[in-house]
């Protein structure tokens, strides 16, 4: 097994991961819907126990409405892009998790399902499903 060079006195590069692309990209996200008037309630949120579900990012608009959104990148545009990996079971089990959120609140607000797509610029889908 071989080893890699190293030059001493510089830092090595932190390996870029698929963790830290999809944090960029829903930093990048939040930062865009923040600017559109919306307030952060929650992040990452998770239902307890495996198999569960979550939500990117849980938002208000300024009307009130709760906006559960998924946050997608995709470096490249194969296989349909950061759009098409929304799949069925994805929304499903992002329902789920909305679903879950909304039981703690005494009276559920209006709310809508979004997606932000993050690829070469950000895209921002109003309503980009619905509860299934």
């Amino acid at each position: 097994m071989g080893l890699l060079p190293f030059k001493r006195g510089a830092p090595a590069a932190p390996p870029t991961t698929t963790k830290r692309l999809g944090d960029a990209a829903e930093d990048a996200a939040l930062a865009h819907l923040r600017r559109a008037g919306l307030r952060l309630v929650a992040r990452n949120y998770r239902t307890p126990g495996r198999g569960g579900g979550e939500v990117d990012l849980i938002m208000r608009e300024p009307d009130g409405t709760l906006v559960f959104v998924e946050v997608r990148s995709r470096s490249r545009a194969s296989h349909g892009g950061a759009g098409a990996s929304i799949t069925f079971a994805k929304r499903r089990r992002i329902i789920f998790a909305a679903r879950h959120y909304l039981m703690r609140l005494p009276a559920p607000p209006p709310c809508r399902f979004d997606a932000v797509l993050v690829e070469d610029e950000i895209r921002w889908l109003r309503g980009a499903f619905m509860l299934e």
